[in-house]
């Protein structure tokens, strides 16, 4: 197949390639000056004027899965280059990048993995007939005869399949039904993750890019973008720029495949994936110039802003109130003939599904929290108690107990309403809701977490533990309650904005876009950078939708049905002294509560000697190795060999004695960030009135020196992927590990 891309993609054709990409990105980042400018002024101004908003009820984590596997286990993956199927130790780390090594043994001896997929931008298939149908359609001309040999033969009946439009794609296979309903999970896990796009706490630079990113497309005369915000910046710009390259190129060379369909398939899937990596290298160096230039800038920016922000204030205000006058009429009647009939209709589907995962989210937290405290009755009370907190604390990140929560938002569909607006899926809007459920479920129980640890600092016995218990679960359901019906109004508002608003756009251009330009004198010259003429007028059209997207939420809320508080039931903070708790150092509940057999006395602590930190260092790497979800099944019947097992969680003392024992060495990977698929219109300081979501910090940027023999952590996905390499322990290549810095997890392609 090497032979296929030398022939197609030689130096000429690179080289256009290059150019091309050149020429798109400058226009972007065009766009992105200009928003950069404007991001940084929205940002200045609410520092200074605030909004005042309530705080929310529960705490928030700041480092979640800190020292975690989510899961671990084997895989079937298909061999592209000796078309054939091989068994592969797979982790799922904390930052959610599948990291596929040759087998257990490889891991252990700390031999670099084979591949470290990304899953962002990523569809998980479950049958070979979806597959073939998606790449039918992504090169026409090619669809396969009844009968012919497909491009794939799965050796069992239950695959699962990694499809990207651009890039490579993965292919594996499971034993049982059972195994793969519990790696696709998994693996919706790692999509839904990866996809969910700028980081919230990113203020100046998320905010400049998704406006950058809108702006350039509508200036092709393309609108909407929420289902484009797929991973982190470099991902989503070499998906902009494949976007215009791709249709072009596809016809260039799509006449040019020899061989069967199915051959021309695998041509087209190799040639894509390999534009795609070029487009991506270029991309990413391009992007970091381009910002760094910009923060070098920002001093000079925020000097002007904060010596001129009255002035600034006024200027902007005197523009919206002249384009207020000119659009306001047009998009008045534009929303009343075919926005605001619809917006019960839209508000209904979306609610419908949202509200049962929010109330199975109640469910699952109550039914875990309820049989942890049977357990404690019957099994030995706070000796046992490390264990099952233990347990407890990773609930929101375990796939398969979450997964009846994620099911409820499959049902979502907006059927007509669907092509009215040109939504071109609905998937956004049901990973956005998940990614709700899963930090409203964290935060549940990181809050019952705090109080439980307050509370046992008094000393209870076991029958006052157990009512202390299910007094702290009921204080946290309340709370859980309020937080939840504010995380869905907003989320509400957001979607609904998403869905309406370029519609509304693309109504509103034919009349209205050729007459932005005569505004454009009513700016300063002083105050260019921070006001823009088409930012103004995009304000001024969500302002006319947006008084019947809140009246619509606020009507919903009165409904019992959907769970939501009314606006006028304002919780303020019931426990002023609850986020304080949370400022102390995480709880180690099998450090504290768990084991206790260990030789440890109970007595005062002894001196520190390198026998104990020894022991401390071998206990810290065996918790690194702990998956979240054990994978069972210890090995696969392929295999030329018995494989270990897994690493499996901590369920009993023999079980932690064992992994302590192996000194499995593994790095502590930096905690993920969350991140937020597209930033939502803002609000009017009068309009809102929901918590703000708070954020952790971004991971600062890290990377391992070439040739440097290190404890490997689970490999994160990295900026570029070597493919399914095979390496050795004496020739290893270097591991570029990155973090999360403020873009969440880096690509594999």
């Amino acid at each position: 197949m090497g032979d296929v891309l030398s022939t197609h993609l030689d130096d000429a054709r690179r080289q256009h390639i290059a150019e091309k990409t050149e020429k798109i990105l400058r226009e972007f980042l065009h766009f992105y000056e200009d928003q950069y400018g404007v991001a940084l002024f929205n940002s200045m101004r609410h520092e200074i004027e605030g909004t005042g908003l309530p705080q929310a009820q529960l705490l928030w984590r700041k480092v979640p899965l800190d020292e975690r596997i989510i899961f671990s286990g084997n895989l079937f993956q298909y061999q592209e280059d000796n078309k054939k199927w091989r068994n592969r130790f797979s982790l799922v780390p904390h930052n959610y990048g599948l990291v596929l090594y040759e087998n257990k043994v490889a891991y252990e001896r700390q031999i670099p993995p084979r591949a470290i997929i990304n899953s962002a931008g990523y569809k998980i298939l479950t049958s070979i007939d979806q597959y073939l149908e998606l790449v039918g359609n992504s090169l026409p001309g090619t669809t396969s005869k009844s009968g012919s040999a497909p491009i794939l033969k799965c050796p069992t009946q239950f695959p699962l399949i990694l499809w990207h439009p651009y890039a490579r794609h993965y292919y594996f296979c499971m034993m049982t039904e059972a195994e793969q309903d519990k790696w696709q999970a998994v693996l919706q896990d790692c999509v839904r993750h990866c996809n969910n796009g700028i980081p919230e706490d990113s203020k100046v630079e998320g905010p400049a890019f998704t406006d950058a990113i809108r702006m350039y497309r509508q200036s092709k005369e393309l609108y909407g973008t929420w289902e484009m915000l797929c991973g982190n910046e470099v991902q989503i710009l070499s998906n902009l720029v494949m976007e215009e390259l791709g249709p072009a190129l596809k016809a260039e060379l799509g006449p040019r495949l020899k061989g069967k369909p199915q051959e021309r398939q695998r041509q087209w899937i190799q040639i894509s994936d390999a534009v795609y990596r070029l487009v991506f290298e270029q991309t990413k160096a391009r992007f970091e110039e381009a910002l760094s230039k910009l923060q070098l800038t920002r001093p000079a920016m925020e000097a002007v802003i904060r010596t001129d922000m009255d002035q600034i204030v006024t200027s902007k205000e005197h523009l919206a109130s002249k384009i207020r006058a000119f659009i306001l009429p047009k998009a008045e009647v534009c929303v009343r003939n075919h926005v605001q009939p619809y917006i019960p209709s839209i508000l209904e589907a979306l609610m419908v599904p949202t509200s049962q995962g929010f109330t199975e989210v109640r469910d699952v937290f109550f039914k875990e929290v309820t049989d942890m405290n049977l357990n404690v009755i019957n099994e030995g009370g706070i000796d046992k108690l490390g264990e099952y907190m233990e347990k407890l604390s990773q609930l929101a990140y375990h796939p398969l107990k979450m997964q009846s929560c994620y099911e409820k938002m499959e049902p979502l569909r907006l059927d007509g309403l669907q092509q009215r607006f040109d939504v071109s899926s609905t998937s956004v809007f049901k990973q956005r809701a998940q990614i709700h459920m899963r930090e409203q479920m964290d935060n549940a129980v990181y809050t019952f977490e705090t109080l439980l640890h307050q509370e046992l600092g008094k000393g209870p016995t076991r029958e006052e533990l157990c009512k202390s218990i299910q007094r702290i679960l009921e204080r946290v359901l309340k709370k859980y309650d309020y937080d939840s019906s504010s995380v869905r109004k907003r989320f509400f508002r957001e979607a609904l904005l998403q869905i309406t608003i370029p519609f509304l756009l693309k109504k509103l251009a034919p009349t209205c876009k050729s007459e932005l330009p005569r505004f454009q004198e009513l700016i300063f010259e002083d105050f260019a950078r921070f006001i823009l003429v088409e930012n103004t007028y995009e304000e001024v059209v969500l302002q006319t939708v947006m008084k019947d997207i809140l009246q619509a939420v606020k009507e919903a809320a009165v409904q019992r049905k959907h769970n939501l508080y009314r606006d006028s039931m304002v919780l303020h903070n019931s426990d002023p002294n609850l986020h304080l708790l949370a400022e102390g150092s995480p709880i180690d509940w099998g450090e504290q509560y768990g084991d206790r057999g260990d030789g440890d006395s109970g007595g005062s602590p002894g001196p520190c000697t390198p026998e104990a930190a020894t022991l401390s260092e071998k206990r810290r790497r065996a918790k690194q190795v702990m998956s979240v979800v054990q994978d069972e099944e210890a090995g696969l019947p392929f295999e030329a060999g018995p494989e270990p097992p897994s690493p499996a969680s901590p369920d009993s003392v023999t079980e932690l004695r064992g992994l302590l024992a192996q000194d499995l060495r593994a790095e502590s990977p930096p905690p993920a960030s969350p991140l937020l698929n597209g930033v939502p219109a803002q609000e009017s300081p009068q309009t809102m009135a929901d918590p703000k979501a708070s954020s952790p910090p971004a991971s600062p940027l890290q990377h391992l020196p070439p040739g440097k023999a290190v404890d490997l952590e689970p490999p994160k996905p990295s900026d570029q992927e070597t493919g399914e390499q095979v390496s050795s322990p004496s020739d290893r290549p270097p591991i570029h590990t990155t973090t999360e810095d403020s873009a969440g997890v880096q690509t594999e392609f």
